[in-house]
């Protein structure tokens, strides 16, 4: 500490010293006007940095929603319809070459807010189950002639 310090609690500065701290920012900011104007056009630049941004992320979500809208299928079912059930146990337990659909079931009736009531067609017993359970099923159809499925030698 210097004793100018001790006395009177602040720093003193020399002539020399504040002449060149003048002399340093007079002539690092001699063209003032044109500081101002690059600092203004940084911002605007900044400015439309941000705005690319905001419509990359509008974009972005647009893609993610459509690709989630093509994966995702309507879960509008009508009586007499069969369907599969989704079997939860089995994605705890995994049974190998076990399928996680069970089914098919016969949809009974129809509620709304999506429950749904399903008919065994064996035993004719009534389930209410989520609709989000369930997923139409499509079976193919029986072949008139089974001897197509033989192959043959060449």
């Amino acid at each position: 500490m210097s004793p100018f310090k001790l006395v009177y609690g602040k720093v003193d500065h020399l002539l020399v010293e504040l002449y060149q701290a003048y002399w340093a920012t007079k002539k690092l900011n001699f063209y003032a006007q044109l500081a101002g104007e690059q600092r203004l056009l940084g911002l605007n630049e900044m400015e439309e940095y941000r705005e690319q941004a905001y419509e990359n992320v509008k974009l972005c979500k647009e893609k993610t929603k459509k690709w989630y809208d093509q994966m995702f299928f309507p879960w509008h079912f009508h009586v007499v319809q069969q369907v599969l059930l989704y079997n939860s146990r089995l994605r705890l337990f995994p049974g190998k070459l076990k399928s996680r659909w069970s089914g098919p079931f016969e949809v009974h009736h129809v509620y709304p807010h999506g429950v749904v009531d399903i008919k065994n067609i064996d035993d004719a017993t009534i389930l209410k189950v989520n609709g989000q359970q369930l997923k139409a099923y499509n079976r193919a159809p029986p072949l008139c002639d089974k001897s197509v499925l033989h192959l043959q030698d060449t």
